[in-house]
């Protein structure tokens, strides 16, 4: 139970990598944290490969302040969480008060559009690293790069190691 005590947000929207959701909520839970599913309305999203999770929590009734931690998976889904003013606050906010922000694969978008990239060291999936190039981030090719609160990794294949930073981040 190396997480107990400990609370996580994961951010969901439509058409979000199955893995990159998944496996952090499953590893997180088994870790003993309390892991909270956020998107822009409570309800059910459809992952790429049409696999849905329930969101426990609207956006727009989170506050970055009651979590340790919030986890942005890939696939589609970052391109529709940015359109959602709530979720991007979230980012921003939680950023704004040093919480741990990790994002995998295209979540990294939510890093850019809540403007916490800036002079961070980031990776991403290959396609995005000129997105996150342009917001001020330090783009590094590598299963995981940790920069102060932000933890990025690229793809579902770097999950293990993503998920062993977001453990040592959150353990101190």
């Amino acid at each position: 139970m190396e997480l107990k005590g400990k609370k996580i947000a994961i951010l969901a929207e439509k058409l979000y990598e199955d893995l990159e959701l998944w496996y952090p909520l499953l590893r997180f839970k088994e870790a003993g944290a309390d892991v909270k599913v956020v998107a822009p309305k409570v309800g059910t999203y459809a992952s790429k490969h049409g696999y849905p999770v329930q969101a426990d929590l609207a956006a727009d009734n989170a506050k970055a302040s009651d979590f340790d931690a919030i986890i942005i998976p890939g696939g589609y889904a970052p391109d529709h969480m940015r359109r959602s003013q709530p979720m991007v606050q979230l980012v921003r906010q939680a950023n704004q008060q040093g919480k741990i922000l990790a994002a995998i694969c295209h979540g990294g978008w939510m890093l850019a559009s809540g403007e916490a990239v800036r002079d961070r060291k980031v990776t991403c999936f290959f396609a995005i690293r000129d997105d996150l190039q342009n917001a001020g981030g330090k783009y590094v090719d590598a299963e995981v790069v940790r920069d102060k609160n932000i933890i990025t990794s690229r793809t579902p294949g770097d999950l293990p190691v993503f998920c062993r930073e977001i453990i040592a981040a959150l353990k101190g």
